[in-house]
């Protein structure tokens, strides 16, 4: 096991990461930019190590500096959360060649399948159902348009790198269609140094369903359920649950074997994400891998009563899987994202100082956070400031704890998302599980609302 593990991340996550680390009697290294001087993580590491100026372009995404902390502090091994280096190959091999363990995949695994045309390309080969697009990414124009004619309108343009909706773009029709590709290609080359794109048929009004899987050195690989995450706004991810409310037996089944499949195929190692659509009609089609824990593991967490974390860790270190495989699940979990935006105002950020404080307790309730009464949160990172995640016997009961602990959750100082979450779990249409990637697309007047 390892001795002391540099956390390469900020906020909630990075906490997380040091509750984990502790429990399996690991010292900790935070680092931190000067905007974070004051932050959670900090005082909680073990050791700690200001990496650089508040852009994380000078600080969080800075590899020397990082791989410099981890030497400087005798780390043996470095987690990098999720966002910043988390998928970047290139921070993964500069751990290997300084002899530091990285908690994750390999270099190459990361890069296979952080190449979106690559992932599908396996899962082809597997027989995996794929949405139907070009064979791989397309550069000229002229051959993009003549591609999507044949996909058949309306198509979605999409950057082979990252995440997070950057570099993605619907194309109704072919009058639009080159101002899209023009526009996903600049997209994706200023967020992920790649103008690489490829063509999909967009589906109307699709599931987002995921499953958590995990792997170790031994080509052992478990899956252990799935996420439903369609409640999105700009492909950003606001509210997830797990079982999914719209998956039958079979279907879960089949989909859970399919993404044990593609992880068994690369010898995947630590936690990743298979992610899927899922039509209407039960159609599913594999979209892309994450290699990393993601922001919503605790709805995973809660169902089956696993630490993902502590797993990670201890897969990096070489030990086996010790997880169940996904007949482990209990109740129903919900998760909210609690965003500091103001929905009233196109959800523009609100950064600012934390001026009260009370997070929601009782029985299946839990808070992940970084902030606390008179913390200060920055203008320069994400705005997530709080995972809001809930466990019930069934679904009616987690909604049931979802609506008393937004009720109950206080943040002042900085406009939250809180309202308008409230609003969206008491629709007729969410509160039934009727629910696509396109819901709030679908009723925007949900912002308003929550004013």
């Amino acid at each position: 096991m390892f001795r002391k593990v540099l956390i390469a991340n900020r906020g909630e996550i990075a906490l997380r990461v040091i509750r984990a680390c502790r429990e399996l009697g690991i010292e900790t290294v935070a680092v931190y930019s000067e905007a974070d001087r004051e932050s959670l993580h900090v005082r909680f590491a073990d050791d700690d190590v200001c990496i650089g100026p508040p852009p994380s372009r000078l600080s969080y995404l800075r590899i020397p500096a990082i791989i410099a902390a981890a030497e400087i502090t005798g780390a043996d091994a470095i987690h990098p959360g999720y966002g910043f280096l988390a998928e970047s190959a290139e921070f993964a091999e500069a751990c290997v060649e300084s002899n530091i363990a990285f908690v994750g995949p390999t270099p190459e695994q990361i890069r296979l399948m952080g190449d979106k045309a690559a992932a599908r390309k396996l899962a082809v080969e597997l027989g995996v159902p794929v949405i139907p697009g070009s064979e791989g990414t397309v550069e000229d124009p002229t051959d993009a348009l003549k591609i999507a004619g044949e996909i058949g309108f309306p198509v979605i343009i999409k950057a082979t790198a990252g995440g997070g909706g950057k570099g993605m773009r619907v194309a109704s029709d072919e009058e639009g269609f080159e101002q899209s590709f023009q526009l996903a290609r600049n997209e994706s080359l200023a967020a992920f140094g790649s103008a690489e794109v490829y063509i999909e048929r967009f589906l109307e009004r699709p599931r987002h369903v995921e499953f958590q899987v995990m792997g170790d050195r031994s080509g052992n690989v478990v899956q252990l359920g799935e996420r439903d995450c369609s409640v999105q706004r700009r492909h950003q991810k606001l509210i997830e649950e797990a079982p999914s409310p719209g998956l039958s037996a079979d279907r879960r089944a089949e989909m859970g074997d399919a993404a044990v499949s593609l992880a068994k195929k690369i010898g995947y190692v630590g936690a990743g994400t298979v992610e899927f659509l899922l039509e209407e009609n039960g159609d599913f089609y594999f979209m892309e891998m994450n290699t990393r824990i993601q922001v919503e593991h605790p709805v995973t967490e809660m169902v089956t009563n696993y630490d993902l974390v502590k797993e990670q860790i201890r897969t990096a270190a070489g030990e086996p899987v010790s997880l169940a495989g996904g007949d482990c699940l209990r109740g129903h979990a919900i998760e909210c994202r609690v965003n500091a935006e103001d929905p009233a105002r196109n959800f523009q950020p609100s950064p600012g100082t934390i001026t009260a404080f009370h997070a929601p307790g009782g029985p299946g309730v839990r808070v992940d956070t970084h902030i606390y009464q008179g913390c200060v949160i920055p203008p320069y990172y994400d705005s997530l400031i709080a995972k809001l995640i809930v466990l019930g016997r069934d679904r009616d009961e987690a909604l049931a704890k979802m609506s008393q602990a937004l009720d109950s959750f206080i943040i002042e100082g900085v406009t939250t998302t809180i309202p308008f979450l409230r609003e969206v779990i008491h629709h007729p249409e969410f509160a039934a599980g009727c629910v696509d990637t396109k819901f709030l697309e679908r009723h925007q007047n949900l912002a308003g609302a929550a004013v």
